[in-house]
């Protein structure tokens, strides 16, 4: 009975003989010795990302407004009104909290995804909790963002995630994507796309961007929980400017190692919705596949001067030609 219950898991020899990267390799050896600490802000605020990636000609979602002081609290009403959905986010959040999306809105009755409506006081309580820092790296106090609602592309992704927007995490590691996975939202993670909050997550093929494998609280799962859609059946359509998006983002923060989320907008094509100093590792697991034996290939590769240094497309297309594999556990 003892050995039929190991025998779900697995030891870590041989996590790490697949490479398997785990959190302190992570910190000292690629987030501590990549990323220049003084270049933080431009990722851990949602304001500061959107500003430095419009400036690079990256799409991101419109934004409504920014609301600084408890003050301006009360003209959130009249800042969304002729918006017909919208998001509210603290600038400095982190994991998802904090985030309130909202897709209509009448008579001051606003609709969550769900379909549970809350009153005007109800919005705004959650910016005063925003402004207060409830929801923020290290409790400081933070700004509101409002953003317009992502439409997003039904035609491709209908039935893969329930009460919210599937996006695309892709880690890049010196403007290489070197790993990728979708993240769908789910009943159990109350329409957010985080995979702790029971989000289900979808390896991706780096070459072909079709679905290798998908896991939901890190068991192995075929079948979307709420919608009963086959996971294996997803292609990511728009794949290689996806790519080309994501590891653009290299030159637009300076950051060696960080994580892309990226969404697919009906009507604007991918879009830069987050960058992340520290993505967590999870990503392995969607795709049955280690991070080291990636991130190492990129090591290898002899350094260019700055001049020489390949253009994002000239990296995307290595990585898709490189980090084309099947599953590995």
């Amino acid at each position: 009975m003892m050995f039929s219950i190991f025998s779900k898991f697995i030891s870590p020899c041989q996590l790490h003989s697949k490479g398997v990267m785990g959190m302190n390799k992570r910190n000292g050896s690629y987030i501590g010795r990549y990323n220049d600490r003084s270049k933080y802000p431009l990722v851990d605020n949602k304001l500061k990302t959107k500003i430095i990636a419009q400036k690079y000609g990256a799409t991101v979602p419109a934004l409504i407004g920014v609301i600084t002081q408890q003050v301006q609290v009360k003209h959130i009403h009249e800042m969304v009104k002729s918006w017909a959905g919208f998001v509210i986010k603290p600038a400095c959040g982190s994991g998802g909290k904090g985030i309130l999306v909202i897709i209509s809105h009448q008579d001051g009755i606003y609709t969550k995804p769900s379909g549970q409506q809350i009153t005007e006081e109800d919005v705004e309580r959650h910016i005063s909790n925003a402004l207060a820092g409830l929801f923020s790296l290290g409790g400081k106090k933070d700004v509101a963002v409002i953003e317009n609602l992502i439409e997003f592309n039904d035609d491709a992704f209908d039935g893969y995630s329930y009460e919210g927007v599937p996006d695309i995490r892709v880690i890049v590691f010196k403007g290489y994507p070197v790993m990728a996975m979708m993240r769908c939202s789910t009943s159990a993670s109350d329409g957010k796309a985080n995979l702790h909050q029971g989000a289900v997550g979808v390896g991706l093929d780096m070459g072909t961007g079709r679905a290798v494998r998908a896991v939901q609280f890190d068991h192995p799962v075929t079948h979307h929980p709420d919608t009963g859609k086959t996971l294996n059946d997803l292609v990511v359509p728009n794949w290689e400017n996806l790519l080309i998006l994501a590891s653009s983002a290299w030159e637009m923060t300076g950051l060696g190692y960080m994580g892309t989320d990226m969404v697919l907008d009906k009507e604007e094509g991918p879009m830069v919705l987050e960058l992340n100093a520290r993505p967590g590792l999870a990503i392995q697991i969607a795709n049955g596949a280690g991070l080291l034996p990636r991130l190492q290939n990129i090591e290898a590769i002899p350094i260019a001067i700055p001049a020489q240094y390949p253009k994002a497309s000239e990296r995307v297309a290595y990585a898709m030609q490189q980090f084309s594999a099947d599953p590995q556990f």
